[in-house]
């Protein structure tokens, strides 16, 4: 009788067993949310050098028809843009345009493309830091 009793008082979980898993299965999609972040945000930087280097290349197929000049800051990227694919400028993986500036800003470079990386400021580290085509160069 005793053991009868007890099989029939232990076919369901406990309140607090319940409790412990979701608190467990919680820290273990916490762990893994900010691992997951962690490489998207790795892609995206990834992804912005790709299309700043893919940029630098229809930069250069644009000057071989101009007589080897590049469009103006003025002008901006779209003077390019039949070079890009698409026919339509690109932006980098957070969806924020590029910064152009003909001739460059820094050191002796044709142009510079400059991207404010993920909060779309100035500075910044991590995947916040801004990407520059100069410092991609060689």
């Amino acid at each position: 009788m005793l053991r009868s009793r007890l099989i029939r008082n232990r076919k369901g979980m406990s309140l607090v067993e319940i409790m412990v898993v979701i608190a467990i299965i919680g820290v273990l999609m916490t762990v893994i949310a900010v691992n997951v972040t962690g490489f998207l945000d790795d892609a995206n930087v990834s992804a912005t050098k790709i299309q700043i280097n893919n940029l630098d290349k229809a930069l250069v197929a644009y000057a071989a028809k101009h007589k080897s000049k590049y469009p103006s800051t003025g002008e901006g990227l779209d003077a390019a843009k039949k070079y890009f694919p698409n026919d339509t400028t690109p932006s980098d993986a957070w969806g924020t345009p590029f910064q152009y500036f003909s001739p460059g800003t820094h050191g002796k470079h044709d142009y510079e493309i400059i991207s404010l990386g993920k909060d779309g400021k100035e500075g910044g580290e991590d995947s916040d830091a801004d990407i520059h085509s100069w410092d991609m160069a060689d």
